[in-house]
């Protein structure tokens, strides 16, 4: 059960370096990420079904979350509609896509092929061809941000969420960048939905729903537990938080609580998670009251 918690948690990490991209660089969330992520699966499952390769599945799962990301971005920029709200939008609106691409609220993997299905010749135990494959996406993801964020565009990127106005006076197409980091981080998140389905060897119209908090919670955790990082350390630490957080869940499983509600224990530990750095300023403060009264 450890081994496919950290599996499922490395999964799920790629989920949270697409969130990554606009909560904390952009500031502002995103909310397609709850429609973006299922439709990854949903047009990863039913391509598959249909006979197309597992990688070139996921691959179209990626562009679907792409397309998604660019029409929140341009209902944002060039629509004028707040962020939130063209996300609610686009959201709302992919329930009825990934209805028409599967035809059906669930689709089925059974005795079809997966793309973790290319480690079965190293004979690994089980759960480990997932641990495999998450090791090797995310390295990949990380690698490509690592480049992306030290070029020129990405500097840009970077400098419209550090500062919009300053952006924009030098020249920084700040709308650009948004559009930019939109359609990448759905494309991410989309990613991230292809292989959990995969996984999960089913895509559900409603797998959606509350992965955002997930999401936050890979980043929060890891942000509460290490601290100032580097850039390349806060992505490392995304993977930790996400993999710690699933096994905060499996804990919660194991205690015997119904996993009807998970959800509701889920908010709980993303909310705990944000309140830390609050309890801690607030220990210090008293710690510090303290021995001035001393």
């Amino acid at each position: 059960m450890i081994v496919s918690a950290i599996g499922q948690g490395m999964l799920w990490a790629i989920l949270g370096l697409g969130i990554f991209m606009t909560y904390r660089i952009l500031n502002f969330p995103d909310m397609t990420t709850e429609g973006s992520f299922p439709l990854g699966g949903a047009v990863c499952v039913t391509a598959i079904t249909h006979g197309v390769s597992p990688i070139v599945a996921t691959i179209l799962g990626v562009l679907a979350g792409m397309g998604a990301g660019l029409v929140t971005g341009l209902l944002f920029t060039k629509g004028k509609i707040p962020v939130i709200l063209s996300g609610i939008l686009v959201m709302s609106g992919l329930n009825s896509v990934i209805l028409y691409v599967m035809r059906t609220p669930n689709l089925s993997l059974l005795n079809q092929p997966k793309i973790q299905d290319i480690f079965s010749s190293l004979k690994l135990p089980n759960y480990f061809d997932i641990i495999f494959l998450g090791v090797i996406v995310l390295a990949l993801i990380i690698g490509l941000l690592l480049f992306f964020f030290n070029t020129v565009l990405g500097q840009a990127y970077i400098a419209t969420g550090d500062n919009e106005d300053m952006a924009r006076s030098i020249g920084i197409k700040t709308d650009t960048m948004k559009i930019l980091g939109l359609t990448l981080s759905n494309g991410i998140i989309a990613l991230s939905g292809a292989l959990i389905a995969q996984n999960d060897g089913y895509a559900d119209v409603n797998k959606g729903i509350g992965v955002i908090v997930i999401g936050l919670a890979s980043i929060i955790i890891g942000e509460v537990l290490f601290g100032e990082l580097t850039f390349a350390e806060r992505l490392v630490a995304i993977v930790i938080g996400s993999i710690i957080y699933q096994l905060l869940i499996l804990a919660v499983i194991k205690l015997g609580f119904d996993t009807t509600y998970l959800k509701i224990f889920s908010a709980a530990i993303l909310a705990v998670c944000l309140m830390i750095p609050q309890l801690r300023k607030a220990l210090n403060l008293r710690g510090f009251s303290g021995k001035e009264e001393r």
